[in-house]
């Protein structure tokens, strides 16, 4: 079974290179991995695209050697299942705000003893049943130690739970989400009310405390380095949207030289 280059970094104490898509885009799997990238956020909670374009994207990940991890549209467990059958090295799961969540979540993910993951074996991450039907095996330990689970705090609820979530086997990375969190923060109330700052240290102290990783978002260099400096192991730094950027500067370029240009 392919092993986790995300995993490798966490486990070594070390940031684990994250960029992130949500869409179909065949070279950009190829670019991230030749430019040193250990993973992709493959983001389709927000994001809509077919299961077969999902299925090609994670097979083209494992074509260039460099994980997937995929934040799901959805919790149901044969479609969690089918993400693992075909490669995904992970999942970011969005709003994990109990540690009784967070143990379902393993409990869906991974095979026993850990979990109650269901077997089929027929997909790529074991080699299309050739690395699964055989005696000797070991593809359902491999299976559970070379894939992760990202538990995104997003409510004042998953920060005063960090603890407890942090604590649960099987849960890899503690990671903020900023947008959804600050947005509930700015109208909590009583025991709910807390800076984003106060937020960060918290679920950090718990991720430290329990051997578990952290992460969250940077919105600039400087950003990024602050977390890298708190000690965040994930922080997902170039996406696709940068393409735009890409096109608003040609597009400036071209706007230049056409009011320079001659009248013909």
């Amino acid at each position: 079974m392919r092993r986790s280059k995300v995993l490798a970094k966490l486990r070594s104490g070390r940031h684990a290179r994250i960029c992130a898509t949500g869409h179909f885009l065949p070279f950009y799997v190829r670019h991230a991995a030749h430019n040193g990238y250990d993973g992709i956020w493959f983001d389709l909670e927000h994001r809509t695209l077919n299961e077969r374009e999902v299925q090609a994207f994670i097979a083209l990940c494992h074509l260039n050697d460099i994980d997937c991890m995929v934040r799901p549209k959805t919790m149901q467990r044969s479609e969690l299942y089918h993400y693992l059958e075909d490669g995904a090295a992970g999942f970011m799961v969005p709003f994990v705000s109990t540690p009784q969540y967070a143990a379902d979540l393993v409990s869906a993910l991974k095979f026993p003893p850990l979990g109650n993951r269901g077997v089929d074996g027929a997909g790529l991450d074991g080699g299309y049943g050739l690395d699964v039907w055989k005696p000797d095996t070991t593809y359902f330990a491999d299976a559970n130690r070379e894939t992760f689970i990202v538990a995104q705090i997003e409510t004042p609820e998953a920060v005063r739970n960090a603890e407890a979530i942090a604590a649960v086997p099987g849960i890899d990375l503690l990671f903020v989400g900023p947008a959804d969190l600050g947005r509930r923060l700015a109208v909590a109330e009583g025991a709910d009310r807390m800076t984003l700052d106060e937020a960060f240290a918290a679920v950090a102290s718990a991720a430290k405390r329990h051997g578990k990783a952290w992460g969250t978002t940077a919105g600039s260099l400087s950003d990024l380095e602050a977390r890298l400096k708190m000690g965040a192991q994930m922080v997902p730094w170039g996406g696709d949207f940068a393409l735009a950027a890409v096109l608003a500067k040609c597009g400036q370029e071209l706007n230049r030289l056409d009011s320079a240009a001659p009248e013909i």
